[in-house]
């Protein structure tokens, strides 16, 4: 958390807040990030303006007419544009002043899992992803790319969706609801699936995703937009975090076990682990 759904959000709330606005300055605070941010940069940003906002992955994408800012929110991220007379809550990292002082655009991040990197073009940017080796998006994940990453691996699909290397943005709430969405069990392996159902898992992830980028993400713990609302797709999970609870489908109860390293529910009548001959 947060996940692409989250991330989009934010995105698209600060775009109008943020867009066409200068950054006057930059404040910092004595605690350190998962990457340090570098006193240099402080000059670096000063008097640049906001062209754009995007999102790759988890990551946002500000666009300063020429150094691109890349901000991360870790676990308990939160980036929003306030006005500046408003205090400042504890654990506020980052604040960058916009334009005549009267706002500012600040990161707060409770846990310092999060981070912001200031790198000097579009090029550095996408060398940043290269050798990140960041996945396609969701919404362009190639079929024959899929087919051929779930055909060489023995992982399971729940450490397959985790992988930002396979596809971008997708972290554990999204995964157990995409699995859920395409009726397999999280323990099936990639090389296990038919065909068909690697295409019905592609799918599901576009689906899960779209649905609850529309609820504006899930807010569980710290999460909130960039406007400072909170996420509504926490109120509608199938499955995640949902032990013990009755599917929405069968009405068998919700289980837990941990794959990955991590909590993985699913409903053991729906996603039961049919394995096929035909391979992908």
């Amino acid at each position: 958390m947060p996940e692409l759904p989250e991330v989009e959000t934010v995105v698209r709330d600060l775009r109008g807040p943020l867009v066409g606005k200068r950054l006057a300055g930059v404040r910092t605070s004595r605690k350190k990030l998962r990457r340090l941010w570098s006193p240099k940069w402080n000059r670096a940003v000063a008097g640049h303006t906001v062209c754009s906002l995007s999102r790759r992955g988890k990551w946002i994408l500000i666009d300063l007419d020429g150094p691109q800012l890349l901000i991360h929110l870790g676990m308990t991220g939160q980036l929003m544009v306030v006005p500046s007379r408003k205090a400042r809550q504890d654990h506020t990292h980052l604040v960058f002043a916009l334009d005549d002082g009267t706002e500012e655009l600040r990161f707060r991040d409770v846990r310092r899992f999060g981070c912001a990197t200031l790198l000097a073009d579009r090029s550095a940017l996408m060398r940043f992803f290269q050798d990140a080796k960041l996945g396609p998006e969701p919404f362009e994940l190639d079929p024959v790319f899929w087919r051929k990453c779930l055909q060489h691996t023995r992982r399971n699909l729940k450490a397959i969706l985790l992988d930002q290397r396979v596809v971008a943005g997708v972290g554990n709430i999204y995964a157990d609801e995409t699995i859920f969405e395409a009726r397999l069990h999280p323990r099936l392996l990639g090389q296990e699936l038919s065909r068909q159902q690697a295409e019905r898992l592609r799918m599901a992830i576009v689906v899960v995703l779209r649905r609850a980028i529309e609820k504006r993400g899930s807010s569980i713990r710290n999460y909130v937009g960039g406007s400072g609302l909170k996420g509504e797709y926490q109120n509608e999970f199938r499955v995640y975090g949902r032990t013990g609870k009755a599917c929405v489908r069968c009405r068998k109860p919700i289980e837990r076990i941990v794959l990955a390293g991590r909590a993985t529910h699913f409903c053991p009548q729906c996603q039961k682990a049919r394995r096929r001959k035909t391979a992908v």
